[in-house]
């Protein structure tokens, strides 16, 4: 399985492709983050964010699409700017018939570092003790869009234990 995991963001978006191999372990296939520049126009950079996720999710096939779900800001305008490029994440994976996991943040964090209140610096140092990366992710965006991945990943291993337990 290959998951793409996305940190949405106004001016940084992550992305992170994890997948597993015969022995469930997981392995990073690529990651970074989509620069978007403030000075553009909003609907610029929604076009920008649109045509990179299209691109890497037809170069790289993901199985599934992981975002986190929308949080409360203490800003109403950056929420709903946050919400608009959250939502060109899941038009692009809908336009590629990808199905979409959705998690909370708490839940991102608790996958990766057993905590849900972690920091983005912990989130990071677990994302590259988990992956085997040889140094961490150039920024805390990609780390934490790989953390999302792997927040799927482990809910799908749990999901697939707990059927095999039924049987």
């Amino acid at each position: 399985m290959r998951v793409m995991g996305i940190d949405c963001g106004t001016e940084w978006t992550g992305y992170g492709f994890v997948e597993t191999d015969a022995q469930c372990e997981l392995r990073a296939v690529t990651h970074g983050a989509i620069h978007l520049l403030k000075r553009d126009s909003l609907p610029h950079r929604l076009t920008v964010v649109y045509s990179r996720l299209m691109a890497l999710m037809a170069e790289h096939s993901p199985d599934v699409v992981a975002v986190e779900e929308v949080f409360h800001a203490a800003n109403s305008k950056t929420a709903l700017k946050l919400g608009q490029v959250r939502g060109v994440a899941l038009l692009a994976a809908a336009t590629c018939k990808l199905p979409v996991a959705e998690y909370a943040p708490l839940a991102v964090k608790s996958a990766v570092s057993g905590y849900g209140m972690a920091d983005k610096r912990q989130v990071q140092f677990m994302v590259t003790r988990l992956l085997r990366l040889a140094a961490p992710t150039e920024t805390l965006d990609a780390s934490d869009a790989l953390a999302i991945a792997i927040c799927h990943m482990h809910h799908e291993q749990t999901g697939i234990a707990q059927r095999d337990s039924r049987r």
